[in-house]
């Protein structure tokens, strides 16, 4: 049996149940408009797949705004820009694993950097901007986490299951849960059956109540890196995904939805409580 296989018979399972799986994308490290990121928007439109794009704010250049303003004006586009923390700068000490929002630096410092980053990203996209944050190496420290309502975040994205849906009030935690990239040793496509792998596991797990089943399965890619058997991969993967029953592919912008998250529970509940 193949890793397609295992992936069908889970969203089977989905469908014989009478649930939808929900699936979205983020792809990392967003900064120009490249050869690449023409690829990706490619992909993105070849299979109306929605997309969100993490620019990292202080890097990132006027020509990637006036890229993506001209793919927002597509039939199938459905492409939102998060932000990817402030530099992509590495401030872990020697000897840690890398991270760039932890507590190296005093906490206003960073979190003005932040909220100036967060500014630059929305007057360079304007409403393709959401206000959330995918911090790079998907590693964040809690204290951060904590002012980040305040400062008008209203999603964070990491990678593995969340632990819960609120990172903190007002603040709504939608992860990945699939890389297509190996890091290590070296760096390069993970593999297929790897990366189905994962998919199925984290489906499964939503479906058997091992992982928060409102959780969108969350696809991660990174354009700029991205091997030729990785595109190959990318592209085969979305397509067939969209011809499946029991996907429903979500818009940034529908993963991050707090009113739809509150719709949802509520016909859970009401679900539960039977015929009144």
């Amino acid at each position: 049996m193949t890793g397609w296989d295992s992936l069908a018979r889970e969203l089977a399972c989905w469908h014989d149940a009478g649930k939808v799986a929900t699936v979205w994308w983020r792809d990392d490290d967003a900064v120009a408009s490249t050869d690449a990121l023409e690829r990706l928007l490619i992909l993105s439109q070849k299979h109306a797949a929605g997309l969100g794009l993490a620019v990292i704010p202080e890097r990132c250049d006027a020509a990637l705004a006036e890229r993506l303003s001209d793919a927002a004006r597509g039939t199938h586009a459905r492409i939102a820009v998060l932000q990817h923390g402030i530099a992509h700068e590495n401030t872990a000490p020697a000897g840690e694993k890398k991270t760039e929002l932890s507590q190296a630096a005093p906490l206003n410092e960073t979190m003005e950097r932040l909220k100036a980053g967060q500014d630059r990203l929305a007057g360079l996209f304007g409403q393709g901007f959401l206000p959330v944050l995918v911090p790079p190496w998907n590693r964040i420290s809690p204290e951060i986490i904590a002012e980040l309502p305040a400062r008008g975040v209203s999603g964070l994205s990491t990678y593995k299951a969340r632990p819960q849906r609120m990172a903190a009030p007002g603040l709504l935690q939608v992860n990945t849960h699939a890389d297509l990239l190996r890091w290590k040793p070296d760096r390069g496509f993970l593999g297929e059956t790897e990366v189905l792998g994962l998919l199925q596991t984290h489906l499964q797990d939503r479906r058997e109540d091992r992982a928060d089943a409102d959780e969108p399965t969350g696809i991660l890619t990174h354009h700029l890196v991205h091997d030729e058997a990785t595109w190959v991969f990318l592209d085969r993967l979305l397509g067939w995904l969209k011809r499946q029953p029991a996907i429903k592919f979500l818009a940034p912008s529908e993963a991050f939805s707090h009113s739809a998250l509150t719709n949802q529970n509520e016909k859970h509940s009401a679900a539960g409580k039977g015929p009144m």
